[in-house]
């Protein structure tokens, strides 16, 4: 597997190959990660947690070629992802790709590039795969409509057991302490693609909470003193911080799927969130959140929502099926490459 998107970095991404990775080992798999932290690498522009490899060809080459793998899976479009593409393309290695994040969005908010031309490049990069993974019927039918094809499945998953309600995490002496309730909740990266500027602006009553770090924090803690930021958090701690609030309001446009969604509905918290893919694709109909243009009404509504409706929806997603999933995409080839190469 071949990402640009790796440790120290905090995010979705990160997440859903850990846990794939641990979930494919357990059933047996050998999983090879090659990612920027085995590569000299710089900081990328803006966005300084993010590592971009530095001509990371002739390594890549020589970490595949070492793995001596019977699939390729490229997560992302960075510097390795391209590299590990030209890779495949020249030995002509079937490999399949996956469309975690709305580059173009992303790209048009930071620097206003045309989301046309982005989009193109997107299509060049994805379009020799085998394999277009996406989340949700929402970003299929999105790509379906921008010209791409060999679309897949594969969805996401959830730690029930580390993210589930937790009555003592309410309490004085739980994670947020005696912060006046509701406690509106935040969990995320804090930068312009997630709009969290919709959220903090919002007028509620109570309280409002963020967690997470990124390139807009330090902005976002001088303008919004009356908002907690509890910075990055991790694990245990993040999952007590979770079932410590009272609402999940999730502010962004642009998610592909929204882990924290599910992370933040185990834990028994509402969802509040625009009527865009990703909310849209997780709750459905389902009577754990609210989906609305007017934001603020969703989060008041959603904070008399019966958290153990939102638990419930949550365990039917199970990372087992999304593994099988992920499986039943990819495109191996015949271990006799490697063997053909070697003699040659």
């Amino acid at each position: 597997m071949v990402s640009d998107a790796w440790f120290p970095q905090v995010n979705g991404v990160v997440r859903t190959l850990d846990t794939l990775r641990a979930e494919l080992q357990a059933i047996g798999h050998d999983v090879v990660m090659v990612t920027p932290d085995r590569f000299r690498s710089l900081p990328c522009p803006s966005y300084p947690e993010i590592r971009l490899a530095v001509k990371p060809g002739r390594k890549l080459r020589r970490l595949i070629e070492q793995a001596q793998p019977c699939a390729i899976h490229i997560a992302t479009e960075g510097p390795l992802g391209w590299a590990a593409r030209r890779y495949c393309l020249r030995r002509k290695l079937p490999f399949t790709t996956a469309y975690h994040t709305k580059f173009p969005e992303y790209i048009q908010a930071r620097w206003r590039v045309p989301l046309g031309l982005s989009y193109a490049v997107m299509r060049r990069f994805h379009g020799a795969s085998s394999r277009i993974m996406v989340a949700t019927q929402g970003i299929e039918d999105e790509l379906s409509k921008r010209g791409f094809a060999n679309i897949g499945r594969w969805s996401r998953g959830v730690d029930t057991e580390l993210f589930r309600p937790r009555p003592e995490c309410r309490q004085a002496d739980g994670p947020w302490g005696e912060l006046p309730r509701p406690i509106y909740l935040y969990v995320g990266r804090v930068a312009v693609e997630k709009n969290i500027q919709a959220f903090l602006d919002l007028d509620l009553p109570g309280s409002k909470a963020v967690v997470g770090d990124g390139p807009q924090i330090d902005e976002l803690r001088r303008k919004h003193p009356e908002v907690r930021f509890a910075g990055a958090r991790f694990g245990e701690d993040l999952a007590r911080h979770y079932a410590g609030a009272d609402v999940f309001v999730c502010p962004s446009r642009t998610d592909t799927f929204g882990l924290v969604l599910l992370e933040a509905l185990a834990s028994g918290l509402p969802v509040a969130a625009y009527p865009v893919p990703g909310p849209l694709d997780v709750l459905g109909d389902a009577p754990a959140g609210v989906l609305s243009a007017d934001l603020r009404d969703a989060a008041l509504r959603a904070k008399d929502i019966d958290p153990a409706l939102c638990r419930a929806h949550a365990l039917e997603f199970s990372w087992a099926a999304c593994t099988r999933q992920f499986l039943d995409n990819l495109r191996p080839f015949e271990p006799l490459v490697w063997e053909m190469k070697e003699s040659a």
